[in-house]
């Protein structure tokens, strides 16, 4: 008996053997974190918590990697604390950055779920939302957990923080002039988010450059929008700061401005003419009543009397405003019609004198 026992312990005391032993802890333990999140995610499924939904899917690779990150140091330390290498000696420090990382990844991970539910949320409610300020201010949170995880990190690696921040201070000089570019549109980035005169969804324009289409993403570099022809534009953020942008989406009407023009022969026509498209205008179903609507004749053209149609649709969709369009304009070519007149045309007249009679020059005469 007492043999076998001996026989137990010394086999037991071998390394090798203990590093399984707590590999396979470290296995069951990881299997264990499966089950339980798991759990935890059904109940939470009928609570509909977006904090706790995010924490837990946020938890399920970093736990996994925490675990694992325990039990292999631990096995590494059974073999330094056996064989006395002194290559193990830096394991603690290397187990606290890894450490260190997980966590910062769960952090990161976190902001990015909870930004997702919490778009996802508002588009089931059809609640209004800034999904720019939301994709901010998750971008800020990631970075922000980034650069404190690094500083924590090298602070445990035993560098001084505050020389790296002096360094910093110097270095950054030249980054900035070596890479202005990029400088310019990260602070373009931070100036588009300030100032919001778009946000991702919105379709703009700017007349100092060919930029039209949706915005898809606003980036720390760069805004990606999607053309009207289905291309993809990429726009330095920088260059928002030098040009103008029309935000179409944010407007309330669509404008009518449109000349027709009548024929010279029937001006004894034209105030009725005028009169009947004011009325049709100010009685249409798809015209704002609120918004100014003038319908006057307006120049002498050179070939015909203009009439000038000014107001604003109800719709800001662009193919309904086009469809409104053609209405107005058509139902005001019918109008025309409908008193005997005729839209004008480019035309040139030209008088030639008959009092005095036309002299046929031939070649006796020279």
């Amino acid at each position: 008996m007492d043999n076998t026992l001996s026989v137990i312990s010394n086999w037991v005391t071998q390394i090798w053997v203990q590093i399984i032993i707590v590999l396979v802890i470290t296995l069951i333990a990881s299997r264990i974190r499966h089950v339980i999140l798991n759990g935890v995610e059904r109940k939470l499924s009928t609570i509909e918590n977006i904090w706790s939904t995010s924490i837990v899917e946020a938890l399920r690779q970093p736990a996994a990697l925490i675990i694992w990150i325990a039990g292999v140091s631990f096995s590494l330390d059974l073999v330094r604390a056996e064989y006395q290498t002194p290559i193990f000696d830096s394991i603690p420090t290397l187990r606290i950055v890894a450490v260190i990382a997980t966590l910062t990844w769960f952090l990161m991970k976190l902001g990015r779920f909870y930004e997702r539910h919490y778009i996802e949320k508002k588009v089931a409610e059809n609640s209004s939302y800034d999904r720019t300020t939301v994709e901010f201010v998750g971008k800020i949170l990631r970075a922000s957990a980034v650069v404190l995880g690094a500083l924590v990190a090298m602070q445990s690696l035993g560098l001084s923080i505050a020389g790296i921040v002096a360094f910093g201070g110097v270095g950054g000089i030249a980054i900035g002039f070596a890479a202005r570019e990029l400088v310019a549109n990260y602070f373009g980035a931070i100036m588009l988010f300030l100032d919001k005169p778009f946000q991702v969804g919105d379709t703009i324009t700017s007349p100092d450059r060919e930029i039209e289409g949706t915005v898809l993403e606003i980036g720390w570099r760069q805004t990606i929008i999607q053309r009207f022809d289905t291309r993809t534009l990429y726009v330095p953020n920088a260059a928002f700061a030098t040009i103008s942008v029309r935000n179409h989406t944010r407007q309330i009407n669509r404008r009518i401005y449109e000349y027709v023009g009548i024929r010279y022969d029937d001006s004894a026509q034209l105030e009725a003419i005028v009169s009947d498209i004011r009325d049709m205008v100010e009685n249409h179903p798809e015209i704002d009543q609120s918004n100014s609507i003038m319908v006057n004749f307006d120049r002498f053209a050179a070939s015909s009397l203009d009439i000038f149609i000014y107001c604003f649709t109800r719709t800001t969709a662009w193919a309904e405003f086009q469809a409104v369009k053609q209405d107005v304009l058509v139902k005001a070519m019918d109008i025309i019609t409908s008193h005997g007149a005729e839209i004008a045309f480019p035309t040139t007249t030209v008088n030639l004198p008959t009092e005095t009679p036309l002299r046929v020059i031939t070649k006796e005469d020279d």
